[in-house]
């Protein structure tokens, strides 16, 4: 199994903004430039699922698979014999809000989604968790 996890602490927002800037899963496209939409329909709840697609790619469904409001959220996206889960975690710490962002990807093809998904993922976090924050002000 490959995994990596990045974390930041910050003062700029609550872990209450986080929640609610991931839970509008349907304006994800306004603070993330690597996707052209998201779409949910229904609850932002363990069990149901979205659908990104990412700039100059296909459809791809998302599964919520876990989910604490304001505290932590895991979803799952299948590839063909590989699966890619996503963390996100928000916890309130002495110096601020910790976010923690997990992505580790499962099977026997799991090379493939990592080189052609996972990685570019983990490479954009640290940018991508700042644009993340920066919305979260705003709500």
């Amino acid at each position: 199994m490959w995994k990596k996890t990045y974390s930041m602490v910050t003062k700029d927002v609550t872990k209450e903004q986080m929640w609610k800037l991931f839970a509008d899963v349907n304006n994800w496209h306004e603070w993330d430039s690597n996707i052209e939409f998201a779409k949910i329909e229904g609850e932002f709840e363990a069990g149901n699922h979205f659908i990104l697609r990412p700039k100059g790619g296909p459809n791809v469904k998302v599964n919520l698979t876990e989910t604490v409001k304001n505290q932590k959220y895991i979803d799952v996206t299948n590839f063909a014999l590989a699966k890619m889960y996503d963390e996100h975690l928000f916890e309130d710490t002495a110096d601020g809000l910790k976010i923690t962002n997990t992505l580790w990807v499962t099977g026997l093809l799991s090379f493939v989604g990592i080189k052609l998904v996972a990685q570019k993922i983990v490479d954009d976090t640290p940018a991508d968790m700042l644009k993340q924050i920066a919305a979260a002000k705003k709500l």
